[in-house]
């Protein structure tokens, strides 16, 4: 069975889904352009600082508010505040191990809370069973064959960074896939090039 995207992104209001993968940046910064009014980015102080000049091609600058915290407990505990106030849109928790089902469920409750959407960035195998949904965002090799008109031959470098593969890797509805998908800077939205394996 078919999963249509659109069921599935943008992501859900007031849950918490999380995102791995070698390009879960990618995913964060189509999410944040995505959303309406502020994103709160929050990550440890030893993690390099998320630059927003840098997220333009996503999203407005303007409206990204970075916080740092001292460790990944205060990152969760601010990351809680932001969701339960309901004064962003979206919020944004750069994780570096793994979180417990507790920790999982108090985010969701707060995003339910304040109709507040949160991006949990996690290490491979590090979700929690509360979430959403997870997604793994990997980059396409420039030489593997893709379906669908938006492709014509094969780029000749190592690497297409401009398209990816999203893998819906858990959904409480149950039902998985996966897709090629691009960043279309003048409709400012993720446009689907083909489902992946189709």
């Amino acid at each position: 069975m078919t999963l249509p995207f659109s069921s599935v992104f943008p992501l859900k209001k007031a849950r918490a889904h999380e995102i791995c993968g070698d390009s879960a940046l990618v995913f964060a910064a189509s999410s944040a352009g995505l959303s309406t009014g502020t994103v709160v980015w929050i990550s440890e102080n030893w993690r390099p600082t998320i630059n927003p000049e840098g997220l333009s091609p996503f999203c407005d600058p303007g409206k990204l508010l970075l916080t740092r915290a001292d460790s990944q407990l205060n990152v969760l505990a601010s990351a809680e505040t932001a969701l339960r106030s309901g004064a962003a849109g979206l919020v944004v928790a750069e994780l570096s191990s793994t979180i417990g089902l507790t920790e999982g469920r108090r985010l969701q409750l707060a995003a339910e809370a304040g109709r507040t959407t949160a991006l949990l960035i996690i290490p491979d195998g590090a979700g929690s069973n509360a979430a959403e949904t997870r997604w793994r965002c990997t980059g396409v090799p420039a030489g593997q064959p893709q379906p669908g008109p938006a492709y014509g031959t094969p780029r000749q470098k190592d690497h297409d960074s401009t398209h990816w593969r999203w893998s819906l890797i858990k959904n409480k509805i149950g039902t998985l896939s996966e897709w090629i998908v691009r960043w279309d800077a003048a409709t400012h939205r993720i446009i689907v090039v083909s489902e992946a394996g189709s």
